[in-house]
């Protein structure tokens, strides 16, 4: 079967669930409406709440919100247990998850002048639940951290032969990558000091992302290290440095312009999928259903690991940080969260489609299965843009890019959230207190990042390898959770309807998956002493502070639900 018609019918699928199920939220469940203005036109104070244009605000959410986890998780899950089930997931749970938490958390935060998700627990629920919800987030938002940036130092070093005898160096994906973060600070600078406009920017920018893949091939930046290992971890570094500075600057130098062209540039990476799926002929060869060698059953590992393997694609508590965090406070107009929010978690959930594709086109003893998600998408993507004359080194480069691309956008934004929540919760003010606080959050995950574990043959387990499953289910965690909130939202601002359903249907599902996989890491971690002894202990922490947050807002969702009737 050509993948042509899996993919297609995905598209279409999703194509016709935004407007439909996406009309249904927007006039039945959120009632979104075109006269009301976004907090960023209410609010607007030139740093922190800054309008934002539809298109652009759309490419930034997207890359955002995308990172690697659309890619990753997807790919890992498809090599585990067959690609049927982890599209399964990714299309559905995109839908009536995904979609529904994206864009509840998005419209419950302008609704309340852009307050986090955070504070409509506070003010819907009680302190208490606000200040074990605030914790618990900056934990995950830590796990964020370290599997992103390891996976992304994780492309700077080692060099890739090609079957051709070409070489893609690493050091050439970082100084390309290096160039793509100074390029949107031009562009940011020009925009709003020359006058540039948008549109115009793009289509200069944009190919200038191109310039600079071709010409870190030819300048290729290592650092002074023997290892590939401890290059690894000094890149990590570098990345959370810059994380710390990019954070604290104006949305307008770094966020906004580098998440447009990200935003573009995960546009560009879909044509170039699409060119390859459409015209490279390209069968399925691998299993719809896998069971994972050292299980005793497919169902029991599939739930509830396919549920956290993947989270961005189909359903991941981090966008609701970003559509509360950020993005709200850069909405224009309150009827536009619809494809800001709804749109985008659709279009995440099509590029988790093209992963599980890249998996679909390779046999079960293909290399690539054991090699990184990000080589196995770069790979598939080199040879998309190979049908149209472009070098495999060129498009194996772009995919790498394409993947680095979309993890910087979430790691500042992600460093620039847990540097609120660390303000909000200690009262630090000032540039002083954003230093601090900033500090803290980026520096916690360097702890992660120099963990170390092997395997049974004693080789070195990558860290973002090692603590995925528990970043998995926290983030999931933090879905339920955020999902809880909003139901508590919906119940208390619509009066006698039942609308909260819509939400609080997923959040129960959400709860229990993530708890069972946490439970699991916990039994393998303490019991049977596999891993590293820090993820059980991680784990136990995240397990009591999901409870109690969700113990005390379902004790206030059915008080006052006992209370209407």
């Amino acid at each position: 079967m050509n993948i042509l018609y899996v993919v297609a019918i995905s598209a279409v699928v999703l194509g016709v669930a935004y407007l439909t199920y996406g009309k249904f939220l927007s006039k039945k469940v959120f009632q979104t409406d075109n006269d009301n203005p976004g907090p960023a036109v209410t609010m607007e104070d030139g740093k922190d709440f800054v309008s934002a244009k539809r298109g652009m605000l759309m490419g930034q959410h997207f890359s955002a919100i995308a990172a690697a986890g659309p890619i990753n998780g997807p790919i890992l899950a498809a090599t585990m247990f067959g690609w049927l089930p982890a599209l399964l997931w990714v299309v559905l749970g995109s839908i009536f998850v995904g979609g529904v938490h994206d864009y509840g958390s998005l419209v419950a935060s302008v609704r309340n002048k852009a307050k986090s998700i955070t504070d409509v627990i506070r003010i819907y629920v009680s302190r208490r639940a606000w200040i074990l919800f605030m914790v618990f987030i900056w934990i995950a938002l830590v796990y964020v951290l370290v599997a992103f940036t390891d996976i992304t130092a994780s492309a700077f070093v080692g060099n890739v032969t090609l079957e051709s005898g070409e070489v893609v160096k690493g050091g050439a994906i970082a100084s390309s990558s290096i160039m793509y973060l100074i390029l949107p600070m031009i562009m940011g600078l020009l925009i709003r000091f020359g006058g540039l406009k948008e549109w115009l920017a793009a289509l200069i920018f944009l190919p200038l992302v191109g310039v600079a893949i071709w010409a870190g091939q030819f300048i290729p930046v290592s650092l002074p290290f023997a290892e590939i290992i401890t290059q690894q971890k000094a890149w990590g570094v570098l990345i959370l440095i810059y994380c710390l500075v990019a954070s604290i600057t104006p949305m307008w130098l770094i966020l906004q312009p580098r998440g447009a062209v990200g935003g573009y540039f995960l546009y560009a990476a879909l044509f170039f999928a699409a060119i390859g799926i459409a015209f490279g002929g390209y069968t399925v060869n691998y299993p719809a259903f896998v069971t994972p060698p050292a299980a005793t059953s497919f169902w029991t590992p599939m739930f509830p690991v396919l549920f956290i393997t993947i989270a961005c694609g189909a359903c991941s508590g981090f966008h609701a940080l970003i559509s509360s965090g950020t993005t709200s406070k850069q909405l224009s107009c309150e009827v536009d969260a619809k494809p800001v929010a709804y749109g985008t978690m659709l279009l995440e959930g099509m590029v988790g489609v093209v992963s599980i594709a890249c998996v679909m086109i390779l046999t079960t003893n293909s290399e690539l299965i054991s090699k990184a998600p990000n080589f196995v998408y770069a790979s598939a993507l080199g040879d998309f843009m190979q049908l149209i004359g472009i070098p495999a080194t060129f498009g194996i480069s772009f995919g790498l890019m394409a993947f680095t691309t979309f993890v910087y956008d979430t790691l500042d934004v992600c460093t620039r959230l847990g540097r609120y929540i660390v303000q909000e919760i200690t009262g630090l003010k000032g540039k002083t207190g954003a230093f601090i606080s900033t500090f803290v959050t980026a520096g916690a995950p360097a702890f992660f990042i120099f963990q170390t574990s092997t395997d049974a043959a004693g080789k070195p387990i990558p860290v973002w390898r090692m603590f995925w499953n528990t970043f998995g289910a926290s983030n999931q965690l933090l879905a339920a959770l955020a999902l809880i909130g909003i139901s508590i939202w919906l119940m208390k601002t619509r009066k006698n309807t039942k609308v909260w359903l819509v939400s609080f249907i997923p959040a129960v599902f959400m709860l229990i998956m993530s708890n069972w996989a946490l439970v699991a890491a916990v039994y393998d971690g303490f019991v049977l002493g596999k891993g590293n002894k820090v993820i059980p202990v991680v784990s136990v922490v995240l397990i009591v502070l999901s409870l109690f947050v969700a113990i005390e807002t379902f004790t206030v969702m059915f008080r006052k639900e006992r209370e209407g009737k």
